[in-house]
C-alpha cells in the first residue's frame, strides 16, 4: 500500500508520516528530502536561486518517480504538492495510492508555523502572528479545493502523534 500525506505546512505530515510507516512496517519518504537529494540543495536554496515555478516542475518529477515505485510506503508531500502541475488529478488516479489529507485548524498551524517561518520560504516575510494566520486563511481556502480530495481526511488539532496514528489506521482498515 501506498499512503500519502497531504496537508498543509505544519499539519504534521513528516511526524506523523514517520510514526505511520513505522506502525505499518513500510519505509518513510518525504517529498522536501527526495527533492533535496535530486538537486543537491535545500528547498530554501532552491526558491532563493532558482525561483518557485521550478521548484514546483521538480516537484511534480518527484512525486511521479516515488509513485511510480512499486513497492509500499508512507509519503510526506509538501504542503502546496497537491495544487500544482495537476498533481491531484495525477495521485487521485493511482490505483494503488491512498491520499490522506492531514486538516488542522489554522490556529494550531499558525502558532506551529510562526516559531519556524524563517525556514519556510513561502512564510518567511511574515512579521506577525495575525500576518501569518490571514495568510494561512487564505491559502487553505485556495487549497481546500485541492486537499478535500483525498480519499481521506483526518482532523488532527491537538492530538499526539500517536493519536493522530490511530485515527489514520483506523479509517484504512
Amino acid at each position: 500500500m501506498k499512503i500519502v500525506l497531504i496537508g498543509y505546512m505544519g499539519s504534521g505530515k513528516s511526524s506523523v508520516g514517520k510514526k505511520l510507516a513505522a506502525v505499518l512496517g513500510i519505509p518513510f519518504k518525504d517529498m522536501d528530502d527526495e527533492i533535496e537529494k535530486q538537486e543537491g540543495i535545500s528547498i530554501p536554496k532552491i526558491f532563493l536561486e532558482k525561483g518557485e515555478i521550478y521548484f514546483r516542475k521538480v516537484e511534480i518529477e518527484v512525486l511521479k518517480n516515488i509513485l511510480s515505485k512499486s513497492e509500499g510506503f508512507v509519503l510526506a508531500t509538501g504542503g502546496g504538492t497537491p495544487c500544482y502541475a495537476d498533481s491531484m488529478n495525477f495521485l487521485v488516479k493511482q490505483k494503488d495510492v491512498v491520499s490522506v489529507y492531514l486538516k488542522t485548524p489554522i490556529d494550531v498551524l499558525t502558532t506551529r508555523l510562526f516559531s519556524e517561518k524563517e525556514n519556510r520560504p513561502l512564510l518567511a516575510h511574515l512579521k506577525t502572528e495575525d500576518n501569518l494566520n490571514d495568510f494561512i486563511r487564505k491559502h487553505l481556502f485556495e487549497r481546500g479545493y485541492f486537499y478535500n480530495q483525498a480519499a481521506l481526511t483526518v482532523e488532527n488539532g491537538g492530538e499526539s502523534v500517536n493519536e493522530t496514528v490511530e485515527k489514520i489506521i483506523l479509517k484504512l482498515f
